[in-house]
């Protein structure tokens, strides 16, 4: 018996999120399946964290314990040949008995794609937001999130009396052509935090909320929800793409 983690990679489209929700259909709950086939014999695998109905992920982490004799790709082979097509096990780490994919992660990054165009796309609405209005230049307001803030009027805290403060350790705009990607880092994230920053940051863009408001309310966050406009980007442009640890375990 030994703990395995994996990086899962998945189209969140036919997710109802990441977390085992009764009977509906998610990563754990498939997952979790795919283990039983191999001889798993536990209640619950753990995870980095939990993504939104419709988020994607290329980096989410897991962990589990198994009796498994043979070797670790092997054992990704094994899965992959069990997990529906939505999913896949990118890679597969023998590790310690105590790791825990979600309070040992020092870091996790997230990119949010959008793309400006007045008619629907298809084949791009999928993983990226279709935005009209087109916006302005949104690469000055990436800046606004990094260092240590109460971020508690852009997102829900992911438990009864949690924290809002977090620390943002990068977080960039790139533009190519009429398409818009989002990066951010960060030690942990609240519910629903990224899609939010993105939703308001696009109301800048387009000229319907000044900059100077996600400044205030940063500095302010109880007083400044008043500033802000509801909403929240589409779940289908966001991608958890990294999950980190201080220690890279072989």
């Amino acid at each position: 018996m030994a703990r395995y983690q994996i990086i899962l990679a998945y189209d969140g489209t036919g997710f109802a999120g990441s977390q085992r929700q009764g009977k509906a259909r998610t990563v754990q709950s498939e997952l979790e399946k795919a283990l039983r086939s191999l001889g798993w014999t536990g209640t619950s695998v753990l995870m980095a964290g939990r993504t939104d109905a419709g988020v994607h992920a290329l980096g989410q982490v897991a962990a589990f314990d198994l009796a498994w004799r043979h070797s670790l790709s092997e054992l990704r082979n094994a899965l992959n040949a069990t997990l529906p097509s939505d999913m896949a096990v990118r890679q597969v780490i023998c590790t310690t008995d105590e790791f825990h994919p979600r309070f040992d992660a020092r870091s996790r990054r997230y990119r949010y794609r959008l793309f400006c165009r007045e008619v629907r796309d298809p084949l791009q609405e999928r993983y990226a937001w279709r935005v009209w209005p087109p916006v302005t230049d949104l690469t000055p307001l990436a800046s606004l999130w990094i260092g240590t803030h109460d971020f508690a009027a852009f997102g829900s805290p992911t438990s009864p009396k949690g924290r809002t403060v977090r620390t943002v350790f990068d977080a960039t705009w790139q533009q190519q052509e009429e398409s818009w990607t989002f990066e951010i880092e960060a030690d942990a994230f609240l519910y629903r935090m990224v899609r939010r920053l993105v939703f308001l940051q696009v109301a800048v863009g387009q000229g319907r909320l000044s900059s100077e408001a996600l400044r205030q309310t940063l500095e302010h966050p109880e007083a400044g929800t008043l500033l802000l406009p509801g909403g929240l980007a589409p779940a289908a442009g966001l991608t958890l793409i990294e999950v980190k640890y201080d220690l890279e375990i072989e």
